[in-house]
């Protein structure tokens, strides 16, 4: 019954609209932010079926098999883990309702739907996508290049080591020095939250 009442109040169709703040309580999604551990809603998109919230740390999809059905799939996919990419923005026709987002994140693919009365909004969660798509990408080329970095240092020890030396002593030496190296590393150039991209771009 509050699904049916929701969906009246905000206005819902089978395209997906652009949900102001005020309402994010009237939504399923806000029920999985992890409010707990200061995640924050920034964007969502909601239809009859369908919610895709865009927290600063992750996109949580709560797939609908139908608008009639109350049954509901919950995913999670958090960025630092499922990098977004390809991201697309399709603009509405003169006959069209509606205007299509596109990206990839990990290894989904999501195309969503929504009124081309929230195409300002939706260009506003291009930028900051494809900004995030940006930032991740410049962070994995970062990392292998630290990786390639430990690697050359690794063999250039090696054929300057000196052989009088404990070889067990200095394989945990080496080992322990590489792995707090590339564990400092992946922690600099992996983002989980994107809290001032949101901010620089979401303008609700």
């Amino acid at each position: 019954m509050f699904g049916k009442v929701a969906a009246d109040v905000l206005g819902l169709s089978d395209i997906g609209s652009v949900i102001k703040p005020v309402d994010y309580d009237k939504v399923d999604a806000d029920d999985y932010v992890m409010h707990e551990e200061q995640e924050k809603i920034y964007f969502l998109i909601k239809s009859k079926s369908d919610e895709y919230c865009f927290t600063n740390k992750a996109l949580i999809h709560l797939d609908g098999t139908s608008a009639t059905s109350k049954k509901r799939m919950l995913r999670r996919y958090n960025y630092s883990t499922n990098h977004i990419s390809n991201v697309m923005l399709e603009t509405a026709g003169t006959v069209d309702l509606d205007v299509e987002i596109k990206f990839k994140i990990g290894s989904e693919t999501f195309s969503i739907d929504v009124h081309k009365k929230h195409i300002e909004e939706v260009k506003d969660l291009y930028k900051a996508l494809f900004k995030m798509s940006e930032i991740t990408r410049e962070n994995e080329i970062a990392l292998d290049f630290a990786k390639q970095s430990i690697q050359l240092a690794s063999s250039t020890l090696s054929s300057t080591r000196n052989t009088s030396g404990s070889v067990a002593g200095e394989f945990k030496e080496i080992n322990e020095a590489a792995f707090s190296w590339l564990l400092d590393k992946k922690t600099a150039y992996t983002t989980k939250d994107f809290s001032s991209v949101f901010e620089l771009y979401i303008n609700n």
